[in-house]
């Protein structure tokens, strides 16, 4: 090779020449592999992309307020207050009987950190912002995250007998401590169990008989409740230290004190009430189903157990399990079973084991495919080259800090058909010169080769990631979830690049076999066999007389079957969703009883409940939660679930057999269950939803309507006529709204007059009230147990239904007489107060539904409930505003209702994503402008891009799958596919007529020539997504790249030549430079190259 001709080379052809026989080659790649076996020893391994949502709920209790004055003292200011953080999304709040809670929602990708930074700055700063003497105590600010998830939990149950709540809520206490201990752990919390406390159950008989009020108790166990070091006592040349006290240490000591002293002989506590150290009164249960032939529940307690932020979930699951196996017989007794009923450690690690297997099968198929195509020689040097660029990404991937998840292993496998393509082209084009120049070496042949396709593979690959890195983008919680496709994906496509110029010449060189002397032929193999079918094909579209009309056939048949295509979504034949539901191992069961009902009766629906579901085949067991929260998933974060307690709310995790072991999916059997869960529901006046782990993002829920409007009955009224809509669609299940079923409420009016008269303080009756029912933590056992038990005062559990024994209690006038709170107190019978929702400071009530059965997308069904409500007649008489996008400006001059939930994510997603498109789209014509020197070159080769929606819609359509958030993706990926395939065939027709091909054969012979490479290319692409199509979520990026590559490909062979004939076949100088009709701006440098070396 002269010295010329290599200066006269592009970069490309420089770079393998210089490489092809350079010492350092082997040691980089050899770098390459080694990092990529790195990156995956060191990758923390997910199921899902951890979401970063900084969350925090602010707590701020006002106690004995009305829920308006909790709303208008509290709630609004601090959503004032609280509103001013730079980098909040959202402030919700929920103002009850006594309590507001504030909702503080910062945007995806705001620092957590920095994030509380504020919250506590603006929190701290503000403290003065209520009067001192109001009431309000200090928020508590309770910062909640996607760390907050319990990655393993852990339900202790005893088929025992004796064995109860209370003895497993001690075990798993003392369990907690050995679980902490495991590198990597965050927070171990124990759900369920009643609590320790020792109870002073007062009978308000014997006070009364013997003179002793509640205050007289309370002082009794404060004052007896103290130890302090007095002093040093200095004598005899020494310093001895002096202690007083000591505190309460058991439950016969409290017994023991002396409360009062009747007639010269003291009364003792144990005198007037019944003091024992044992279980509170149930305010909560929990217990373990086990399903099938030997179906039992058994009283237990679940161990939660969160990851700090950055370790890998596999490495804390699995030491976590170790550790509790080791405690088996010690700590845990051999009569205690600990089932493990969550390990998101083992479900990452099936996932990541199952994606990479995929990934490697992948990259086979492809090799194999090369190995049919070019040969065995061919299909090492590509199969090489595809591992390099693969282990490479890997540690590139790691290096930005993506874990090995679901997502990113999906980048690589859908990445692996593109990833694969330079080093395809590469070779296939080495390949062809041997047989175009058979008398010369490889290493002659190499940098010529390569320069050749260069320049277009350079522009095809940063087309390709033009089309995919917009998507990194993408705003709100679809964005953190979807970044690692176009990021990986493009950081694949510049490895591969790289890979295809410097390790492929080399391993060319030494590989490639060289090719005996022939004709040389350029059109042998699979070329020689389609230059007749495309000379049949283009010899009338090229016509001189009938070409033109053949032309126009051609057009109005593609025009035509792209039309066909979109209506197909406008008919109902493809179904647009965000994205389908997974095939989890695991659903929830949320219960929500009426407002006012006990516990017992909560638990007795779950038990029914439960009962049903221990006859479902594909259930293993149950844990039920009778007035607290299961251990959340990242749904339950997003909705707050942990903030479900009290009497009337239930729920049931269910886990199913491993998915390897039934035919259903878990959302079909979700379906299945949830009619006949709601009809035992019904029998109770129980509201069941069935919920299942939201593919990605989670909302409050799939369908939301946001009631707006000025007065809070009207918007009650609003809300029962919409939920009435909801509940007569078809389709739309697991209705509920914000509000809660009337309930009585009791209050008990304090005669001031008659108490001041008495000499009775108004706060003395009001605590006494509160210490009989409710019960006091007055004083703490200090025992050196890791939670203290309280000496709580309280009527006993039997008279907790009776308010007479609660009027019983007596307190003591300035006279020193007892006077029963009955003589000071009015009973009045009213009802429950209604909870206030805000929603970025204004009042909202909510509507929600799921979207089940054929069409079980909720768009649909919420256009579907939309003629129903634009029915509905506003309090004020008019109708209803509808809105979609956000909040009514005037909220208080009308009644309104904002669309949410899934609708709202679909919309940001699918206009952010469509905005990435264009960006693309704009990128890709920037790129090609530059490279081919025209405007009108990049229009032709980016006119196919219409033509990937002949594949896409009846692909989605024949397989019956829904048009979803992945579908996108791979139409957005497919654009930058087949603008590579326009590209390769324009630059070779302009190297055939610089050459002197006659225009019309140089057409002819782009398609001829170029088919093998694009085909191949374009296989290896399909072949990399079929391994997706079993996935639940990307099967829809599958069916885009399979359909979408397959006919955009066979009509781009055609089309662009055509397109690219009419558009140049009367300015053939605009190709050559002869002239200037298409105001060339640069001369092509991949036109110039060094094609020509043998002619």
């Amino acid at each position: 090779m002269s010295k010329n001709n290599n200066t006269t080379m592009g970069v490309s052809g420089r770079i393998a020449a210089y490489f092809q026989t350079a010492q350092i080659t082997p040691l980089l790649a050899l770098v390459a592999l080694l990092l990529g076996v790195f990156a995956v020893l060191v990758t923390p391994r997910e199921e899902e992309p951890q979401i970063n949502v900084t969350m925090a709920n602010v707590l701020i209790p006002f106690p004995g307020a009305a829920v308006r004055e909790v709303e208008q003292s509290v709630a609004i200011p601090a959503e004032q207050v609280l509103s001013q953080i730079s980098g909040v999304e959202h402030v919700m709040s929920v103002s009850r009987p006594g309590l507001a809670i504030v909702t503080v929602q910062f945007k995806v990708g705001v620092p957590r950190t920095e994030a509380l930074v504020r919250l506590y700055d603006t929190v701290n700063s503000n403290a003065d912002w209520l009067p001192k003497g109001l009431g309000v105590l200090a928020p508590i600010i309770k910062p909640k995250g996607i760390d907050d998830v319990p990655i393993v939990t852990l339900t202790l149950f005893s088929k025992n007998t004796a064995t109860g709540a209370f003895d497993l809520e001690r075990i798993a206490h003392s369990v907690e401590a050995d679980i902490k201990r495991v590198n990597g752990t965050r927070e171990v919390v124990t759900i369920g169990g009643p609590g320790r406390a020792v109870m002073i159950e007062i009978d308000p008989t014997r006070m009364n008989a013997v003179g002793v009020t509640v205050p007289d108790l309370r002082n009794t166990l404060l004052s007896a409740n103290l130890g302090l070091p007095v002093g040093e006592l200095i004598t005899g040349n020494r310093s001895v230290s002096i202690e007083s006290g000591p505190f309460l240490k058991e439950a016969t000591e409290v017994g023991e004190l002396i409360v009062s002293v009747r007639g010269g002989k003291p009364v003792f506590l144990r005198d007037v009430a019944n003091v024992r150290d044992g279980a509170m009164p149930a305010g909560r249960y929990v217990w373990h189903g086990v399903a099938g032939k030997d179906a039992a529940e058994y009283p237990a307690v679940t161990i939660s157990v969160t990851k700090k932020p950055g370790e890998n979930a596999i490495d804390v699951a699995n030491a976590v399990t170790r550790r509790v196996e080791a405690l088996k017989n010690t700590v845990i007794p051999a009569d205690v079973q600990v089932a493990e009923t969550r390990n998101y450690g083992a479900t990452a690690n099936d996932k990541a084991q199952k994606l990479i297997t995929k990934l490697l099968f992948a990259t086979a198929s492809v090799v194999a495919l090369v190995f049919l195509a070019l040969g065995r020689r061919e299909a090492a040097i590509v199969g090489a080259a595809v591992i390099l660029t693969l282990t490479a990404t890997l540690f590139a991937s790691w290096a930005w800090g993506f874990t090995l998840n679901r997502v990113s292993l999906f980048a690589l496998i859908f990445s692996i058909g593109i990833l694969v393509d330079d080093a395809i082209v590469v070779v296939e084009n080495i390949h062809r010169h041997q047989q175009l120049f058979p008398q010369k070496t490889l290493t002659e042949i190499i940098p010529g080769a390569v320069d050749e396709v260069g320049g277009p593979t350079i522009l095809a690959t940063l087309t390709v990631i033009a089309a995919l890195l917009p998507m990194a983008f993408v705003s709100g919680l679809m964005g953190p979830y979807m970044s690692p496709i176009p990021i990986n994906a493009s950081m694949g496509m510049l490895l591969s690049l790289a890979i295809a110029f410097v390790v492929t010449p080399w391993l060319s060189r030494l590989w490639m076999k060289p090719t005996a002397a022939h004709s040389g032929n350029a059109h042998s193999g699979l070329s020689g066999k389609l230059a007749p079918l495309f000379t049949r094909v283009f010899t009338p579209l090229l016509d001189e007389r009938k070409g033109k009309r053949n032309r126009r056939f051609l057009g109005l048949g593609i025009a035509g079957l792209i039309a066909i295509s979109v209506a197909l979504p406008i008919m109902g034949l493809v179904l647009l969703k965000m994205l389908p539901l997974d095939n989890k191992s695991e659903f929830q069961v949320i219960v929500d009883m009426p407002a006012g009902t006990p516990v017992e009766q909560t638990a007795a629906t779950l038990h029914e409940l439960g009962a049903y579901l221990a006859t479902v085949p594909e259930v293993t067991d149950y844990q039920a939660y009778a007035g607290t929260a299961a251990p959340i998933n990242f749904n339950g974060l997003v909705r707050q679930y942990y903030l479900r307690s009290g009497g009337d709310v239930g729920d049931i995790q269910v886990n199913l057999v491993d998915k390897s072991h039934r035919s259903d999916k878990s959302h079909v059997i979700a379906t299945r269950v949830r009619p006949e869960l709601q009809k035992i529901g019904a029998r109770f006046g129980a509201n069941v939803k069935v919920v299942e782990v939201p593919p990605g993002p989670p909302v409050l829920s799939p369908i939301v309507a946001e009631i707006y409007g000025p007065e809070a009955e009207g918007r009650l009224k609003v809300a029962k006529a919409v939920r009435a809509v909801y509940e007569k669609t078809k389709g739309v299940v697991d209705v509920d709204d914000s509000s809660i079923k009337s309930a009585p409420k009791t209050l008990l009016v304090v005669d001031r007059r008659k108490a001041a008269m008495l000499g009775v303080p108004q706060q003395v009756i009001v605590s006494t009230l509160r210490a009989g029912l409710a019960g006091e933590a007055t004083a703490y056992l200090h025992d050196e147990t890791k939670y203290p038990a309280a000496a709580t005062l309280q009527l006993p559990p039997e008279q907790h239904g009776d308010v007479n024994a609660l009027l019983q209690l007596s307190v003591r006038s300035a006279e020193g007489k007892l006077v029963p709170i009955r003589e000071l107190v009015t009973v009045t019978d009213t009802v429950r107060e209604q909870p206030i929702y805000h929603k970025d400071l204004l009042p909202v009530n909510y509507v929600v539904g799921d979207m089940a059965g054929k069409v079980d997308s909720p768009l649909y069904g919420m256009f579907a409930m939309r003629s129903k409500v634009a029915e509905i007649t506003a309090p004020g008489g008019g109708k209803l505003v509808e809105y979609f996008i956000k909040q009514p400006e005037e909220a208080y001059r009308d009644y309104s209702i904002k669309w949410d939930g899934e609708w709202q994510i679909t919309y940001e997603t699918f206009r952010d994503m469509g905005a990435a498109y264009g960006v693309g789209l704009i990128l890709i014509y920037l790129l090609v402008v530059a490279q081919f020197g025209s405007y009108l070159t990049p229009l032709i080769i980016m006119a196919p891009i219409p033509l990937t929606i002949i594949g896409v819609m009846p692909g989605h359509a024949l397989l019956g799958a829904q048009y979803t958030a992945t579908s996108m993706i791979g139409m957005i990926a497919l654009a930058g596919i087949i603008v590579r395939n326009s590209i390769l065939l324009v630059d070779f027709i302009n190297l055939q007529v610089r050459e002197g091909v006659p225009f019309n054969d140089a057409i002819v012979h782009s398609a001829i020539t170029r088919a093998q490479p694009i085909m191949l290319t374009g296989l290896a692409a399909m072949l990399g997504a079929f391994f997706i199509l079993d996935d639940p979520i990307f099967n829809g990026l599958a069916i885009s790249l399979i359909f979408g590559i397959f006919v955009s490909t066979l009509l781009t062979l055609v089309v662009i030549p055509i397109l690219y004939y009419v558009a140049y076949r009367n300015r053939i100088g605009a190709i050559t430079g002869a002239t200037a009709d298409d105001a060339p701006i640069v001369t092509t440098k991949a036109a110039t190259a060094a094609p020509t070396q043998g002619s």
